[in-house]
């Protein structure tokens, strides 16, 4: 069988300008200070000039390693080191004026240290100055020096410089559209381990499988974007696994996915736990939990969310009674009140340690063009269970993988 994907997954790509060792920005941020992190030998070499040390330390407030977490003193910290020339600081300053992290948001400001980085021939900095000219933000809109610096970013192996590459191409931005070249692109970006191309690459597998073709491609490619954090992959991957069980990896690898995935505020995740405690399919069959997550998905989701579970709901309100709907619909509120932001990468602090010090990305507001750092709280799930069987797809999901372009705002 095949799986329906989601809307939004190419879509995504192009609003987040963040991709150096810190403006991936995954992994749950630490609200307090890492117990045995010793700050205080990188503080004395910061306060003495050392600009390596200025960027470890701007780290450290930015993550809460070994100090509580300040925004301010993060961009103070990488204020100096960008001041003496730093490219890697250079960036992170740009990200931070993009995001309003620590600084007051200034677009124009952000463009400035791009284009400084950029000139000291980061890779991660021309993706991001490639991505303010694709939108206009901050600097005159030019989308065929965007698809430059993109092709520069690749050329120096970025595998978002590639990816990013692969979007124009794809929706024909700054150049004819092209899909065998988007293809070409996302599988270099493949090829340098980047999660977005990886995703890419796999949806547009997907969309282009034949009946009898395998898809144990598709699934590989989604499953190492999803292990690189992105919230996305997560969701295609356990819907895929759903539809076609022999490719996964265990009976639970599914629902682990889409847990995770509805955790980091992806609404249709959550509707598929609710479909699955609903028929019983992998998991014991709940009508309290099927009512439980399709409420959260609702609040996650908004009308969209609303309008895909509206039938759903009135039958499970209609079997468990006003009293339990109200419970419920009162758990799923406090659970959502702790839980607002929608992540688009959310990695554990060890795994990703090395290409990542910074802990959670949540996906774009409307209108803006970056990531915002945030520190959620940790230890809340979404309920779901576990068995063996299948499930219908997810209510209200596009049979178009690519149903929007990412100049959408």
């Amino acid at each position: 069988m095949r799986v329906h994907i989601p809307t939004s997954f190419i879509t995504l790509v192009m609003t987040i300008a963040v991709v150096t060792a810190i403006t991936d920005m995954a992994c749950h941020a630490a609200a307090a200070p890492i117990v045995g992190a010793d700050i205080r030998p990188v503080r004395v070499a910061a306060e003495r000039g050392s600009v390596e040390s200025e960027i470890d330390l701007g780290m450290a407030y930015v993550t809460g390693r070994g100090v509580e977490q300040d925004k301010k003193l993060a961009a103070y910290w990488f204020e100096k080191a960008a001041g003496a020339g730093n490219p890697v600081a250079e960036n992170e300053l740009g990200y931070f004026y993009q995001v309003g992290f620590g600084v007051p948001a200034d677009a124009v400001r952000a463009v400035h240290w791009y284009q400084l980085a950029s000139a000291g021939g980061l890779p991660a900095a021309k993706v991001n100055l490639g991505v303010a000219y694709v939108w206009g933000a901050g600097v005159q809109k030019n989308e065929s020096l965007a698809l430059k610096l993109f092709k520069e970013a690749a050329d120096k192996d970025s595998g978002t410089g590639a990816c990013y590459l692969g979007d124009m191409y794809y929706f024909g931005v700054g150049v004819e559209q092209d899909i065998a070249a988007a293809e070409h692109w996302y599988v270099v970006g493949t090829k340098l381990r980047d999660p977005r191309a990886e995703f890419n690459l796999a949806t547009l597998e997907l969309k282009n499988a034949q009946p009898e073709q395998s898809l144990s491609k598709v699934a590989d490619y989604f499953r190492e974007s999803a292990s690189a954090g992105y919230i996305p992959a997560m969701h295609s991957l356990g819907r895929l696994l759903i539809e076609n069980p022999k490719l996964a990896r265990s009976s639970q690898e599914p629902l682990t996915l889409l847990k995770k995935s509805a955790n980091a505020g992806n609404w249709k995740s959550s509707v598929q736990l609710g479909i699955l405690a609903r028929d019983g399919a992998l998991v014991p069959q709940d009508s309290k939990v099927a009512y439980y997550n399709m409420a959260v998905a609702g609040l996650q989701g908004g009308s969209e969310a609303r309008s895909a579970v509206e039938n759903d709901v009135r039958i499970l309100s209609a079997k468990l009674g006003s009293s339990a709907t109200a419970t419920i619909d009162a758990e799923a509120s406090t659970w959502f009140s702790d839980h607002r932001s929608i992540l688009e990468f959310a990695y554990d602090g060890e795994t990703n340690r090395k290409r990542s010090h910074a802990f959670a990305l949540a996906q774009p507001e409307p209108g803006t063009h970056a990531g915002r750092l945030i520190t959620p709280p940790i230890g809340h799930e979404v309920p779901s269970q576990s068995t063996s069987r299948r499930s219908p797809p997810v209510t209200g999901e596009s049979e178009d993988p690519i149903a929007k372009s990412f100049l959408e705002k």
